[in-house]
Order: structure tokens, then C-alpha cells, then sequence
């Protein structure tokens, strides 16, 4: 080997290593600031998760969604993979002047590929600079952090060019099909004295070798850790239906309940801060955030990964040759690399504050956006807990609320043996379980139906639909309670597994077996957070009870409906629990009725505002999330808002009436809406 090419592998070998040295450094110690959270338990087989994993990181199916920006993902993605073949050809021709990969007769068409995969990969650097920086997308950052991944990618593909091209001309080789950008680039600067070529080539190389080691350093310390944290995020996400892990409440040895510091959230919570890849896709369908609330989603999770690193820094004492004032702020404003900053910092007030706590409204689309599996609901009620139940930090709606609750078992405090005051005058007989004691289903009515006005005509649509396909079922009367719900999103878990338990045992008394529930909220919370306080029943929407009925012909509407109708989905029982077929059936069973799609819809619909418990706290925003949400179903002209929730129903009914358009559009839900399909006016 001639002494330049060894003195350049000796020093290759040191930058490497040295590079290798301060990556593995890094890595090792945001291992160690996630170990300060709990353990958690997976709940899922591994063969699911590696399923599941490879379908999100290798289809990419939720960066598709945005179109533009998950092609030039796509193609950052693939081309980065591929293009690493091309690198490890470069940096042997470093090493050997005169050698390369030994692929024999293929190396041409290796060398061709490469470059083609260069120049793509160069083409999606450019147009994820377009959408950051001229587009101007309000979901993405623009800064220098945000743009300094992209000059290191396009530096590592234009010294890749210009290292292959001088080589070319040190050689004396003729244009090639095989390289024909570094041909094109040769061609110009043919003049050049191969000894001079030599000096560009060795100077691009290292530049080359330099760029790809500073990416390879700056990856784990910036956004871009999701490169490594992303998919082993997605292999321990949740797997099921989402749903709220109960306290211990008996654990005597509990100092608190609730979190209030980072390194009380499950070592799960804490790997989503690292693979959080700044998208901005979690904000950009936020209600709260798109009606001028303080809450974003995506800030929640950096500013809690920056807290957590500066935080994991002063607790651990390990120290190394590490220059530190290179990672200083690469993710945050603080230094990353351990033992080099302190943190007085609290995570309730100083880094989250409670008002983006209280303006979440629970719905989950943020993390049905997410590309990288975060779940962000979980850490704001968590931290909820924490105020409601350690501090008493609560609004003062939100307190009433609960003391109605508490001692009415409804949210307005009516007193409780006024439950069943809606069946006075109806002319539909509903026997209640004493009467009914073999009854098939329960007919869980719900605060909303029992006691508001306007969802007591949801009840009676409900109740004379039933008995006209001939159900057998029975209500609780007044023996009914609320189901803990809203105790549970306001963060009083004491309150809801009281009531969960008073629940169940009414349930086991009467041998409840099956349920229908008109609300989504109860409807959820019965059927995935209950059987962990030792409830199983099979239970159900009667938005699914309904299509059923229709499938099987004990309801047969007869009466057609000129009317164009759109249907907006309730949080709790489309992206909670994946009911978006039946509401829609119903609506497509009745003659006449034009059903159209508003642009948020199904999986990606806009919450109406109600959720975690926000139905009883009033909205200080000057858009309100109700209003926005009537604009976006106006949009699509319709005579009929149709939903399967009374929570939403009420939210709709405002946001169309605050719209002034209550004239000329009706609010029902699909239940009345097939009522009147199927019974004459």
C-alpha cells in the first residue's frame, strides 16, 4: 500500500473510531435517562409487534397521507438505505487509489444505480426545502437545526459526485454511462492536472467521510434520534384499544398519585420523547391548538424530551472525553451530554404549563397522526391526576361537576330519583330490570339521556326503535349511576373507580350480560376500562344495534328522506373504538337520504369539543372548537348533521346555531334520523 493511502487509512480509522466513540456515547446516555421511568409491561405478542412495526416503517402508510411530504420522505428513506452501498465504494477508493467494490461485470450497473439514487435523494432534499422554507408549512419548524440534517445529506451526495469525478480525471478515464454525473463533471473541469484532481479527490473524500461522521454524531442528540428510536417505539407501542391504566389506590407506599416529575411516567412514555421526529402532523389536527389554545401537541413531547435530558444529565454522574460545547442546544437550549447541566426545573408549571393540560380535549387524533407511534393523551391525564388529585388544581366547572356527580350521579346536580322523569307521557312502555328481569340487554341511558332535553329525544328514538324490532331489554331507572367517565378525564380516579365499583356490583346483580349505550363515552369506558375492575360484557353502540336490526330486517324504513346529510364521528367511538361503518349503514338503509363526507372525516375527523370532560368547562378561546367544527360539516352543504353522540350532538347544535344557520340546517342524531324513517310523522 503506498504510504498516502496508509496514512489516510490510519486516519480515517481514528476519525471513525473516535465518531463511533462519541455515537455510542450519546445513545448510551439517553438509555440511561429513559431507564429513570417505571417499568411497563407490553401487551401484545411479539409476532403482532414485528408485524405491525414493519408495516409502519417500511410502507410509511401515515407519512402518505400528506402526499407531497411522504414521497419526499419515501424517497429520503429508500435512497439513504441504498446509497450507503455507494459510500462504503467511496471511502475503499480513499483507502486504495486504485481499487473498489470487487463486483466484477455488475460494478457498472452498481455505479449507475448509485448515482441515479443520488440525484434522487438530492431531488427530495430539495423539495423538503421547498416545503419548509418557501412553502412555508405552518406544521414545520424553519431554523437552522431544521435544516441542518439537509446539508448534511446533500453534502454527502455532491461529494460523492465530485470525489468520483476528479477520480476520473487522476485516472484518465473516459466518459462513462456507468457515472454519468461525475462524467458531466469531469467533462467540465477536464483541464484540471491529474495531480491537482488527486488533491480535489482527497479533499472531497473527507469531506464525504466527515459529513457522513458529524450526521452519524448529531443524529442521536436532534430530531432525528427517531431514525434509531422510531422503530423500537413502534414495536412497544400500544397495541389494543386505547384506554387509561388504573392507580393503586390501596398502595400505601404510593408518596403521590399521578405524575408531577418526568421519571414518574413508564419507561414506554419516555421512549416516545426521543422518537418524536418533529413533523408537526400531531398539532396541525389538534382542536385545541387550531382554536388559538395554548396546547401543541408535538411542543408537549419536545419540551418534555428537553426537560428529560437536562433532567437525566444532572442526575447522572458519569462524565467522559466528550467536547461538550459541540452538543450544547442540539436539541433543546441545554447541553445533552451527561453530567454537564442541572434541572430545577418542574414539569408541571415550568415546562408544561396546566392550561395545555386542561385544553385537551382527549381526542386521540394527534396520535392517529403520528408516523412514529407517540402517545400524548396518556401523559396529559396522567399529569391531570396529579392536579386533581394532590394539588385540588381544578377548574371550578370542572369541580362542580364532579360534586354533582358524586352526590346526583349527573353533572348538573338534578337530584337522582328525577332520572326517569323522561319517560313521563312517552306512550312507549320501558320496564326497568326488576320488571324485566330476563331481559337480553341492558339500555344504559346515561346522564345525557336521562336528564338533558334535547338527548331525551335520542333516548325515545332509541327505545321506540327497540321495542318496535322486538328487543328484549330493560333500563336500571333510577338506580342508575354515572358511568365515572368524566371523573376519569378530569383526572379523579378516586371518584371513577368508586363509581366503577358501586357500577359493577349493580351489574353482577342483575346478571347483566349485554349492554346497549347511546353514549360513546360510557360506551368506551364499559367496554375497555372496566374489565380491569373485573367487568365482561358484551357491549355495544346503538348506533351497531340499529345496523343490525336493518341487516336482519326487524326494522324496515319505509318513509323516504329527501335530505343531504353529513355525518360527523364521535372521538370515543370512531378513532377509541373503530366504529365508522355502522352509523353510515343506517343512513344508506333510508331511502332518499344523500350522504356526503365532510373533508375530516372517519380516522381523521375533527373533534366537536366535548371530550375530557370539556362539555362542562366553558371554552375561553375566541374560536371555539364546537363552531369550527359545524363550519368544516357546513362546508359540504348539507340539509342534516347527523352523529351517534348527544355530547356531540349538543356541541353541533350550538356551533350551527352560533353560525346562525339553525334555519336551515338540522342537527340529528342517526337513531332519529332512522325514527323517522321508520315510524309515519
Amino acid at each position: 500500500m503506498e504510504t498516502r493511502s496508509l496514512v489516510n487509512l490510519v486516519a480515517a480509522i481514528l476519525v471513525t473510531v473516535y465518531a463511533i466513540y462519541l455515537f455510542v456515547y450519546v445513545v448510551k446516555s439517553r438509555i440511561d435517562f429513559i431507564r429513570l421511568g417505571k417499568a411497563a409491561r407490553l401487551d401484545s405478542s411479539p409476532k403482532e409487534r414485528i408485524v405491525s412495526t414493519f408495516i409502519s416503517v417500511f410502507g410509511q402508510k401515515k407519512l402518505l397521507r400528506d402526499r407531497k411530504s411522504g414521497i419526499i420522505h419515501l424517497a429520503l428513506f429508500y435512497g439513504f438505505i441504498l446509497v450507503q452501498f455507494s459510500a462504503i465504494d467511496l471511502i475503499w477508493k480513499g483507502i486504495d487509489i486504485h481499487g473498489h467494490v470487487p463486483l466484477g461485470r455488475v460494478y457498472p450497473v452498481f455505479t449507475f444505480s448509485g448515482e441515479v439514487v443520488a440525484l434522487m435523494i438530492l431531488l427530495a432534499v430539495y423539495g423538503a426545502f421547498h416545503r419548509r422554507f418557501i412553502e412555508k408549512l405552518p406544521r414545520l419548524k424553519r431554523n437552522f437545526k431544521a435544516g441542518i440534517v439537509l446539508i448534511f445529506i446533500a453534502m454527502l451526495m455532491v461529494t460523492s459526485f465530485l470525489s468520483n469525478s476528479m477520480l476520473m480525471i487522476y485516472h484518465g478515464e473516459p466518459a462513462s454511462w456507468s457515472a454519468p454525473i461525475a462524467s458531466l463533471i469531469s467533462l467540465l473541469v477536464g483541464w484540471l492536472n491529474p495531480g491537482v484532481a488527486l488533491v480535489f479527490f482527497y479533499l472531497f473524500w473527507w469531506l464525504h467521510l466527515l459529513s457522513l461522521l458529524s450526521f452519524l454524531v448529531y443524529i442521536p442528540q436532534s430530531k432525528h434520534a427517531h431514525i434509531i428510536v422510531a422503530p423500537i417505539n413502534l414495536f412497544l407501542r400500544r397495541t389494543g384499544t386505547p384506554k387509561l391504566q388504573p392507580l393503586d389506590l390501596a398502595d400505601e407506599t404510593a408518596e403521590s398519585f399521578g405524575v408531577s416529575q418526568i421519571e414518574e411516567l413508564s419507561q414506554l412514555q419516555l421512549i416516545d420523547l426521543y422518537a418524536c421526529v418533529e413533523c408537526g402532523r400531531c398539532t396541525n389536527v389538534c382542536p385545541a391548538n387550531l382554536t388559538g389554545k395554548t396546547l401543541s401537541p408535538m411542543a408537549l413531547i419536545t419540551k418534555m424530551r428537553d426537560h428529560l435530558t437536562q433532567k437525566g444529565a444532572a442526575m447522572t454522574s458519569k462524565r467522559a472525553w466528550v467536547p461538550a460545547q459541540l452538543f450544547s442546544g442540539a436539541m433543546g437550549n441545554q447541553p445533552i451530554i451527561a453530567g454537564t447541566s442541572g434541572s430545577g426545573e418542574s414539569l408541571i408549571g415550568d415546562v408544561i404549563t396546566p392550561e395545555e393540560l386542561w385544553a385537551c380535549t382527549t381526542c386521540r387524533n394527534c396520535e392517529d397522526q403520528c408516523p412514529v407511534g407517540n402517545e400524548h393523551v396518556d401523559k396529559i391525564l396522567d399529569m391531570r391526576r396529579y392536579l386533581t388529585l394532590m394539588e385540588g388544581a381544578v377548574d371550578p366547572h370542572a369541580q362542580r361537576v364532579m360534586q354533582n356527580i358524586e352526590r346526583q350521579d349527573n353533572p348538573w346536580g338534578i337530584h337522582r330519583k328525577s332520572r326517569t322523569d323522561w319517560q313521563q307521557g312517552y306512550e312507549v312502555p320501558i320496564r326497568t330490570v326488576n320488571e324485566n328481569p330476563d331481559f337480553d340487554y341492558l339500555l344504559w341511558v346515561g346522564a345525557m339521556g336521562s336528564f338533558d332535553q334535547r338527548s331525551q329525544k335520542i333516548t325515545k328514538a332509541v327505545v321506540r326503535l327497540l321495542v318496535e324490532a322486538n328487543v328484549s331489554f330493560a333500563i336500571l331507572g333510577n338506580e342508575e349511576k354515572s358511568s365515572g367517565d368524566t371523573p376519569r378525564r378530569f383526572g379523579n380516579e378516586f371518584l371513577f373507580q368508586e363509581l366503577a365499583e358501586q357500577n359493577i356490583a349493580l351489574f353482577n346483580k342483575y346478571h347483566v350480560k349485554k349492554m346497549i349505550t347511546i353514549d360513546p363515552h360510557a360506551f368506551h369506558v364499559f367496554k375497555n376500562e372496566y374489565p380491569d375492575f373485573g367487568f365482561h360484557a358484551d357491549v355495544y353502540h346503538h348506533s351497531e344495534i340499529l345496523a343490525m336490526l336493518l341487516q336482519e330486517k326487524r326494522l324496515i324504513p319505509t318513509i323516504t328522506l329527501d335530505e343531504r346529510i353529513t355525518y360527523h364521528d364521535s372521538c370515543y367511538l370512531g378513532r377509541y373504538n373503530n366504529v365508522y361503518d355502522a352509523p353510515r349503514q343506517i343512513l344508506k338503509a333510508i331511502d332518499g337520504v344523500e350522504l356526503v363526507e365532510m373533508e375530516r372525516n372517519r380516522e381523521n375527523a375533527m373533534c366537536c369539543g366535548a371530550g375530557g370532560g370539556l362539555m362542562w368547562v366553558e371554552e375561553s378561546s375566541q374560536v371555539r372548537v364546537n363552531v369550527l367544527r359545524a363550519e368544516q360539516a357546513l362546508a359540504v352543504a348539507p340539509t342534516v348533521i347527523s352523529s351517534g353522540c348527544p355530547y356531540c350532538l349538543t356541541m353541533l347544535t350550538d356551533g350551527v346555531s352560533a353560525v346562525q344557520e339553525e334555519e336551515t340546517v338540522a342537527t340529528f342524531d342517526v337513531a332519529e334520523v332512522l325514527a323517522m324513517a321508520v315510524f309515519p310523522a
